[in-house]
């Protein structure tokens, strides 16, 4: 199993990543909490690994720290929640906000997670109450806060692009080549729908 990789950042188009180690490619998924972290292209990056095995693929899905790829695995283990509604839940709230939501059992703001409905924010509440601890809570501090809120923004604009028939990836790329710091909402979707008018498919 991999446990971490140690190379070159060739690509990121959230929620993939493309890292070069010894001219090798691993293609991974990543949540926007560490894809917010991440250098520029063609600079030197560390990231945790979570491996899965099926009998028809191997998924990588890639942390900035060990704290997050742990809350993955955690997550993982609570029925009904996969790889892709982990990585949803980790590019919505960092790991503080999480732990809020289990503690004190706020299933509105677990519902508020792309592809979490009542019952599994309710079944989720049960499985991580005697797993969370108030640790959790401070987990990350201010950076994490940033963090989350920039996934949470890049996040929506992914979504409002793919809405208007862009695919998720051209959307992502997009997003990531016009992004600056201070941006809101509707002015980094303006600047995308730019980008993204001259190869739209």
């Amino acid at each position: 199993m991999i446990g971490f990789l140690n190379g070159l950042l060739l690509q990121k188009h959230p929620p993939f990543v493309l890292l070069d180690v010894n001219g090798v490619g691993y293609e991974m998924e990543a949540p926007m909490s560490t894809i917010y972290e991440l250098p520029a292209e063609n600079q030197p990056v560390f990231l945790y690994i979570h491996m899965v095995v099926r009998e028809d693929s191997q998924l990588l899905y890639g942390f900035s720290d060990q704290e997050q790829r742990d809350l993955f695995r955690m997550l993982l283990r609570i029925n009904g929640v996969g790889p892709r509604v982990g990585l949803a839940i980790m590019s919505t709230l960092n790991a503080g906000e999480f732990a809020s939501c289990v503690l004190n059992n706020d299933v509105a703001a677990l519902t508020r997670v792309p592809g979490i409905g009542r019952k599994t924010a309710g079944r989720m509440i049960l499985d991580m109450k005697d797993r969370i601890d108030d640790s959790f809570l401070i987990q990350g501090g201010a950076s994490s806060t940033r963090a989350g809120e920039a996934g949470q923004l890049i996040q929506d604009s992914i979504g409002a692009l793919v809405a208007l028939g862009y695919r998720a990836k051209d959307a992502g790329a997009a997003i990531e080549a016009v992004r600056e710091q201070g941006m809101d909402r509707d002015e980094l979707i303006r600047n995308a729908l730019r980008r993204l008018s001259g190869y739209q498919s």
